[in-house]
């Protein structure tokens, strides 16, 4: 039945399952791969450390954070992360590093490049770490014209990746690939997180659906288009940007009183807040927005921004 996203990350042989959410997925690849002592290491930006209320840790694996540069972490950081631990004598005292995790967009809608992606494997090999990357966006890093890596390739470079469906026009669902071998039993512990939907159908068709003549891209490519005609219009008002996302997400910064001509007229999320009373926005495109919604947008700022 998942012959087609087999297919899709060329690899005939590889073991895919489909889980019901983002969170769930994430806390059970992250358990079913890592050892009971075992931790994992992401970002400090990482959903997995801020945006998933501590189900890593719920499930008995500490998030172990480095510092996170627009959103990514740095490979020489981590391997200095590894180093530092193994030189101190009393590391067996302390949570063993057992993964890296990564999200493709990050959270703040960067990309790791194939070299970067490539000089992290390495490092996981060499240290034995699994390498799981957070596709719950893949869509919107793939349709970006800054990604230079494709879905077989990102399978040839980590040990676990899923594909998202809820955030790229599934009802629900996401599909998780394993390259090589699937953990011993990740049926049983897909069902102890309440991962498993009873309808295995329903993500199914979903899916078969998204991989059908490339809709899957074609619909992501749809929300990068949207998003860089919604940065042009912020960049057209005179509004900065935190940092230059080349994905679905923008990050403009606002005044409290642009956000206060905003409110209860756009959806959006305060990501960060700045010293100076400025706001690093979130606002995100999707597979659905239209043209029409950016140009309400767009009448909505020349109405509402002072």
């Amino acid at each position: 039945m998942l012959s087609f996203i087999r297919a899709a990350v060329g690899i005939p042989n590889a073991s895919v399952f489909l889980l019901c959410g983002g969170t769930q997925t994430n806390a059970t690849v992250i358990d079913a791969l890592l050892k009971g002592y075992e931790g994992v290491i992401a970002a400090e930006t990482g959903h997995i450390a801020v945006h998933e209320s501590g189900a890593i840790e719920f499930g008995g694996h500490k998030v172990l954070t480095l510092p996170s540069h627009n959103g990514k972490i740095d490979p020489d950081e981590l391997r200095e992360y590894l180093e530092r631990y193994y030189a101190d004598d009393a590391h067996e005292h302390m949570v063993w590093p057992g993964m890296v995790y990564l999200s493709l967009p990050t959270e703040y809608g960067t990309l790791y490049s194939e070299k970067e992606l490539q000089r992290i494997r390495e490092i996981s090999l060499e240290y034995k770490l699994k390498l799981f990357v957070d596709g719950a966006r893949l869509g919107y890093a793939l349709a970006s014209d800054s990604c230079d890596i494709t879905l077989p390739r990102l399978a040839q470079l980590c040990d676990a990746f899923y594909i998202g469906g809820t955030k790229v026009g599934a009802l629900c669902g996401e599909a998780v690939v394993f390259p090589k071998e699937a953990p011993e039993h990740f049926f049983s512990t897909v069902k102890q997180h309440g991962a498993l939907l009873a309808k295995g159908r329903l993500p199914g068709i979903q899916f078969e659906t998204l991989f059908t003549d490339g809709l899957y891209f074609s619909i992501s490519c749809n929300a990068i288009l949207r998003a860089m005609e919604l940065k042009k219009l912020f960049e057209d008002r005179g509004i900065p940007f935190y940092i230059d996302s080349p994905t679905n997400q923008q990050f403009p910064i606002l005044s409290k009183a642009q956000m206060e001509a905003l409110e209860g007229k756009v959806l959006y999320e305060i990501w960060e807040r700045l010293p100076d009373g400025r706001c690093v926005t979130r606002f995100a495109t999707s597979w659905a927005t239209t043209p029409e919604d950016i140009e309400e947008l767009a009448g909505l700022l020349d109405r509402c921004l002072p």
